[in-house]
């Protein structure tokens, strides 16, 4: 995408490939990420792991330091960083500012809109109704959703890996236009898969590997058929409420909860910064309209990771959690995607993206480490690198320099 629009633009290769919604071009030559961020780390304390150092003060103050200095660097105005590994003190900072005009400082217990985080949620509904015996991975996608090109060929596998061969409705001029000239409209499924339909498949089905967010829109339709239920009802019955995760919400037009953070984006119709706490996430629906905030993802992370809910339940049974975990390369080395999650060198999540806001939600299986990082940003640094990228390799580059999440982004990115 001419970088247009976050959930809509994204071009940094981590959101792009893996996880945001975006408009425009995809695509660029991955380049290293600028080596400003590149912190370097001590070798792992020798009461921490081999793949992930103990939460010393000294290291707290390492990330202190190095969680700031992005924000410098990137033009951040608020963040908040979380990470935790059991048996290890928990480390729980925010900086900066929630709201310009009004001076009100980042805190842990804001609200934020998540972006493309969605998916997993999505994904998850989705997997739960293949446990049922409702749907199978391998059942096309025609046969629940009328209309769709190829839809006999593309199975739900595909849709949930990304490789449907399907056009971004969020990639179309259409719909950058409709969305930029009134960024508070609601738009309805059936209207977004309109404006991928217009267009002919990128790919045949099962080819490659390729994000995009009409995938989800589908599995959502799919999600309400098979279940009887909105998507949102259904998430809060099934996934939200037996997690524990009381801060979490589908919403179904711009409401917000308080307390809530500001969004920033320069994705506008005039290339100017706007504030966005109030536009309609509508657009990205099962793909990325969803509100959360840090206790919920530090929650979500190792629940979504292992597909079991917090009381030891199974949210998802061992063998469909196998497939969804079986993440085959994007092409990007070191990040692999599976069914709506990826593996970025070791690290198992999402990240999301949409006008105003990002979202890093991570897990390490081996030292059951979580990182999530919430920001109020989603405005580009250096071209289109992803800021929550930059906070991601930051942190994991001083708590786990064997697993360093180090998307790269294009280096033709310009905006």
């Amino acid at each position: 995408m001419p970088y247009a629009s976050a959930m809509l633009r994204r071009g940094a290769a981590i959101a792009v490939v893996l996880g945001t919604l975006t408009v425009p071009p995809l695509v660029g030559v991955p380049a290293p990420a600028p080596a400003v961020f590149a912190a370097p780390a001590p070798a792992p304390s020798p009461s921490g792991s081999a793949d992930v150092r103990a939460m010393t003060p000294a290291v707290a103050r390492q990330l202190d330091a190095v969680v700031q200095h992005v924000m410098r660097e990137a033009d951040v105005p608020g963040v908040t960083v979380g990470v935790w590994t059991p048996g290890q003190p928990g480390y729980v900072r925010s900086f900066g500012v929630a709201n310009k005009a009004t001076g009100q400082k980042m805190s842990p217990d804001l609200y934020l809109r998540i972006g493309s985080e969605t998916k997993t949620f999505t994904v998850t509904a989705m997997l739960q109704l293949v446990d049922q015996g409702k749907v199978s991975l391998d059942d096309p996608v025609g046969k629940y959703v009328d209309g769709v090109p190829g839809g006999d060929r593309i199975t739900l596998r595909d849709l949930a890996g990304m490789r449907s061969g399907l056009f971004n409705y969020s990639e179309d001029a259409g719909f950058f236009k409709a969305l930029t000239s009134d960024p508070r409209r609601s738009f309805t499924p059936q209207q977004l898969l309109g404006y991928a339909f217009k267009h002919p498949a990128v790919f045949r089905p099962g080819e490659k590997f390729s994000y995009s967010n009409t995938n989800l829109i589908l599995l959502g339709l799919l999600v309400e058929k098979e279940s009887g239920q909105r998507l949102g009802d259904y998430l809060e019955q099934h996934v939200l409420g037996p997690a524990g995760m009381h801060h979490t919400l589908f919403p179904t037009g711009n409401e917000f909860p308080t307390p809530h953070a500001q969004g920033y984006t320069n994705q506008t119709a005039s290339g100017k910064v706007e504030e966005t706490a109030g536009w309609n996430p509508s657009w990205g629906w099962a793909a990325g309209a969803m509100i959360s905030d840090l206790d919920d993802l530090h929650t979500w992370a190792r629940t979504v990771a292992t597909g079991v809910f917090p009381d030891g339940t199974a949210m998802v049974g061992p063998a469909v959690q196998k497939q969804r975990l079986t993440t085959p390369s994007t092409g990007i080395q070191g990040a692999g995607y599976g069914l709506g999650i990826f593996d970025v060198q070791g690290w198992i999540g999402h990240n999301g993206s949409l006008p105003g806001y990002e979202s890093l939600t991570v897990y390490l299986p081996s030292t059951q480490t979580t990182v999530v990082v919430l920001l109020n940003t989603d405005i580009g640094y250096k071209g289109d690198i992803e800021p929550s990228t930059l906070f991601g390799e930051a942190v994991t580059r001083i708590i786990s320099p064997a697993h360093v999440f180090d998307l790269p982004a294009p280096a033709s990115a310009t905006r």
